[in-house]
């Protein structure tokens, strides 16, 4: 027999084998609570298009329908092919077949009638009430929205429900459970306050249990109510209850209306002492304190409120009040009904209530100037909200708790509330779950951590479930939050949910704000500066809304980045919320534009840039810039630094969403930062991405240019085998569609793999071919690079004289067309002909110009290899001091961008330095790192018959 059941007391849910059925989208939820609501009764085609469609329906209702109904028969047969027919067609519509302990509305019917039938017997009475009671997890099909002919039905379970809350709180008052339901009555009363009934078994609870005070004020209260909302007295049966309540006399102490202080409250010392410390001060002083708390939705700022007011009760004497302002609710709480409990409080009965806000705002201020008083008035809405309710003489405090910043709160201490720290955010989830939890998992522990973003509340529902699943392993919560589609379903438990926090946050946003908060969740997990909002809006400007989202705490302000623009990021529940709630038509505009506008600026910031990549890495096609490109591209190396992460998200994003002809273009246009900051897993790892996106594309030139950059980083890689696969493939390309200056760099790649592989007899062919294509296409700079190449050729073959010719009419080219960078070039390659031919003094020269360029244009990447070059010839020429401290900073560059050989290189020339100083052990230790690199690489020719390869010297597009 398969187990199913199906629940509507709550969220909509099918449960079957113990496992929740997955319902697809909203219509064919909606459809299967129409059915749930009538079981075992056909429900007309006519009747559920009313329901699915309430304003407009489409002209194929009837057919979506079907497609629905075969949608949800198939997910309940993935459990079993025989749930499957318990949803029917019928001529007129369709039909849920259930049994009656299959539904869960019928199994409450059923103990809710059984529960009156056993009043006789209170004990049998209350479990069955209480079986009654378990079943509701929310209201009726919490989430969908309501049919109009749903009514009838839902008020009646509604009306049943409240029925069994009243019957079983008759029951245990009955048993002497007097203190047990206090506080459920109490929540009653509130959700229903005009139920008298209600308010009699509340009253009769607190007497019985010798709290006639708190008796008193109930009555009062009701009373109070009755009057304000009917215009009427309490009944009979109140009144009468009214005569028993003998309050006695006694002194009344302080009022402390604060909830409790949280027992496993963690972290936040720093704020909290410095706040302790604020109070103390001004309450000495007798001057107010205003403090505002404002944090996204769950990062903790009521609990650090409470807090704060629990440790400075000594300080304020004369009471603590605490009062709930409901701002982010559908209905906050005016000023004038604030300002009435707070003067109840202070011993002012109705009678004493001004009429006017101002008057009654002035009283309170008139009762807070001599009393020392905190209060905390917690989820504000607005200035406006709050501007009536604070002191304005004396020695009170307030503590304001707010989702937004409220600069015009004037006076008032801003405090920004953060996400927990890691070691702190730990030990939160420590304190929920337990030590030995958390020990035996180190690892889950910490995924849980990140998976919540270290968000107070995401952490408490995460460490609530595990608290209440005891035979859990941390590892399943882990798995289960790693799915960003369910990470926020999985982070609810019973009333705390962070779905539901943040929609309070998300429905007061402007139309305009909300729009931009959910395009921004679909950029990813990447931090993105002020321009990228107005682009996913379409707009040229949205600093307005940029502001509204800040305010908000939805929209986080991370830093301000080395180009001087302030960067911006989404915590990523945040960011999952938002692309939940992403159109995907608006969505795939919105990121389009973005990706547009990060493409035009690097390739404007790749141009600006005072070196000329060896390379292409734009095509004709002419974008727009943003309207603050000038100022954000001042120093192009700064903006590719600030970008960088973003950049390569965005390639990642470009091939995820289809934008292949984007993908391969934003990637070419990094490739000049890449090679000039040696960012090499960056520039491989993007690479691969466009190249099977220009495959997709059918851009064949976008391929070839890929192919081309892959080559050179595979160089740079010591990938050699590879190098020349991609040269060739890009060399096929080039020739295919005709593009001379792309076919001369396949070419150059190709000589400089051969001449990197010992093969400087084949080497010389295809650079001299593409001397010659670079002539053809008028590209003095490909010239340049070229001869360079064509000279370390030479220079392997050992015939330096004829190096020296084309060393030499490349630096000339290079100062002739002003192209500093190969300059550079040439003059280090000079540098190093000159000393295999002994003029060290002469080398060294040459090197240190070089040297001087490279730190001029901002290229750290070939200082760093031009540092080995000098540090060699200080090394030949005694100068061990100022070797050392060249070769250890090279060595250091070699390392950080991966060229192993070039590791290798300096590794046995500082070994040659250690020797030199008398230190054996430490010149060992280099030369066998030099050996077992160059195991590694596989090259068994012995280093001294080597040309000396350096970064620059054996790649011909640097």
């Amino acid at each position: 027999m398969i187990s199913l059941t199906f629940r509507i007391l709550g969220p909509l849910e099918v449960i079957a084998e113990g496992r929740a059925v997955p319902l697809g989208g909203p219509k064919p939820r909606l459809l299967l609570a129409a059915l749930a609501l009538q079981p075992n009764i056909v429900v007309s085609t006519e009747a559920l298009v009313e329901v699915l469609w309430p304003t407009t329906a489409p002209r194929s209702a009837a057919a979506n329908i079907r497609t629905y109904v075969h949608s949800l028969r198939r997910r309940l047969a993935e459990t079993s092919p025989d749930l499957a027919d318990r949803i029917t067609s019928r001529a007129s519509g369709y039909l849920l077949t259930v049994e009656e302990d299959e539904l869960d509305h019928l199994v409450f019917t059923r103990l809710a009638t059984q529960a009156w039938e056993s009043q006789d017997d209170p004990e049998t009475a209350l479990a069955l009430l209480d079986q009654a009671h378990s079943l509701w997890r929310g209201e009726v099909l919490e989430g969908l929205p309501h049919d109009p002919t749903w009514g009838p039905t839902v008020a009646r379970l509604d009306e049943l429900r409240l029925a069994v809350q009243e019957q079983r709180l008759r029951a245990r008052l009955d048993l002497g459970r007097h203190n047990e339901v206090i506080a459920e009555l109490r929540a009653l009363v509130t959700e229903h306050p005009l139920r008298e009934e209600l308010w009699h078994h509340l009253i009769t609870a607190l007497r019985d249990a010798g709290r006639t005070t708190e008796a008193a004020e109930a009555y009062e209260l009701v009373e109070q109510t009755l009057a304000d909302e009917l215009s009427a007295s309490p009944g009979a049966a109140l009144r009468e209850l009214r005569t028993t309540l003998e309050v006695p006399c006694a002194k009344i102490p302080p009022i402390c209306q604060l909830p409790l202080d949280l027992p496993d409250f963690t972290g936040r010392g720093e704020v909290i002492e410095h706040l302790v410390a604020k109070l103390r001060h001004h309450a000495e002083a007798e001057r107010p304190t205003i403090v505002v708390l404002s944090g996204a939705p769950g990062i903790g700022k009521s609990s650090i409120a409470v807090r704060v007011a629990h440790a400075v009760r000594t300080v304020f004497p004369d009471g603590q009040l605490h009062v709930d302002l409901a701002g982010t609710s559908s209905s906050p709480r005016s000023p004038m009904s604030v300002l009435a409990e707070l003067l109840r409080a202070l011993g002012i009965p109705d009678s004493g209530l001004p009429r006017d806000l101002a008057e009654r705002s002035a009283l309170l201020r008139s009762q807070l100037a001599g009393r020392r008083m905190c209060i905390v008035l917690d989820d504000a809405g607005s200035a406006a909200q709050v501007r009536p309710l604070l002191p304005g003489a004396g020695a009170s405090a307030v503590l304001v708790t707010s989702r937004i910043r409220l600069p015009d709160l004037a006076g008032a201490m801003p405090v920004d509330v953060d996400l927990l720290p890691e070691p702190e955010a730990a030990r939160l989830l420590e304190g929920i779950v337990g030590h030995e939890r958390v020990a035996a998992e180190p690892e889950d522990a910490a995924a849980i951590l990140r998976q919540c973003g270290h968000l107070p509340l995401a952490i408490r529902v995460a460490g609530a479930k595990l608290t209440h699943r005891p035979t859990w392993s941390l590892r399943i919560l882990a798995d289960r939050l790693h799915d960003e589609h369910r990470r926020l379903d999985e982070l609810r438990v019973g009333d705390l949910a962070v779905r539901a926090s943040v929609t309070l946050s998300y429905d007061l946003l402007p139309m305009s704000a909300a729009a931009a908060f959910r395009r921004l969740g679909a950029l990813g997990p990447v931090q993105f500066p002020a321009w990228a909002v107005a682009a996913v809006l379409g707009r040229p400007s949205a600093d307005d809304v940029l502001d509204v989202l800040v305010d908000a705490h939805l929209v986080e302000l991370v830093a301000t980045d080395v180009a001087g623009q302030p960067r911006y990021r989404l915590h990523d529940l945040l960011r999952v919320y938002a692309a939940e709630l992403a159109e995907p038509g608006e969505t795939r505009a919105a990121i389009g534009r973005v990706l547009k506008g990060y493409l035009a600026l690097a390739v404007e910031a790749a141009e600006r840039m005072p070196i000329h990549f060896f390379g292409q890495y734009h095509d004709d096609t002419d974008l727009p810039l943003p309207p603050e490109a000038d100022r954000l591209l001042t120093d192009p190396a700064a903006w590719f630094a600030a970008e960088r992460a973003t950049c390569v998200g965005a390639v990642a994003l470009a091939a995820e969403r289809g934008f292949d002809d984007l993908t391969w273009r934003l990637t070419v246009a990094l490739t000049p930062y890449f090679d000039l900051r040696g960012h090499q897993d960056d520039w491989h790892a993007t690479h691969l991405i466009a190249l099977e996106a220009a495959r997709r594309a059918g851009a064949i030139r976008g391929e070839a240019v890929v192919q081309r950059n892959l080559g050179q980083v595979l160089l740079y890689q010591d990938n050699d085998a590879d190098a020349m696969v991609a040269f060739e493939a890009a060399r096929e390309l080039y020739q295919r569609i005709g593009d001379q200056q792309g076919l001369g760099e396949a070419y150059a790649g190709l000589g400089t793999v051969l001449r990197m592989q010992g093969k400087t007899d084949r080497a010389l062919e295809p650079c001299h071919e593409a001397l010659r294509l670079f002539g053809e296409a008028g590209d003095p700079h490909g010239e340049a690079v070229i001869r360079i190449a064509i000279g370390s050729i030479w220079v392997a073959r050992k015939c330096y004289a004829t190096a020296r010719r084309w060393y030499t009419d490349a630096l000339e080219l290079s100062c002739e067309i002003g192209d500093r960078h190969r300059e550079a070039h040439a003059l280090q390659r000079l540098g190093l002909l000159n000393q295999r031919e002994g003029n060290l003094a002469e080398a060294r020269e040459h090197v240190t110009r070089a040297i001087a360029v490279f730190t001029d244009l901002g290229d750290d990447h070939c200082v760093g290899y031009a540092n080995q070059n000098l540090g060699a010839l200080c090394l030949y020429s005694g100068d061990l001091a100022h070797a050392q401290l060249l070769l250890v900073n090279s060595l250091s560059v070699h390392r950080r961008n991966g060229d192993r050989r070039s590791e290798a290189e300096v590794s046995q020339l500082l070994g040659e330095l250690h020797s030199a100083l008398s230190q054996p052990e430490r010149s060992r230790s280099y030369a066998e790192r030099a050996r077992a690199i160059r195991r590694e690489l596989s090259a068994d020719t012995p280093v001294d018959d080597q040309p000396r390869k350096t970064g620059p010297h054996r790649i011909v597009s640097a």
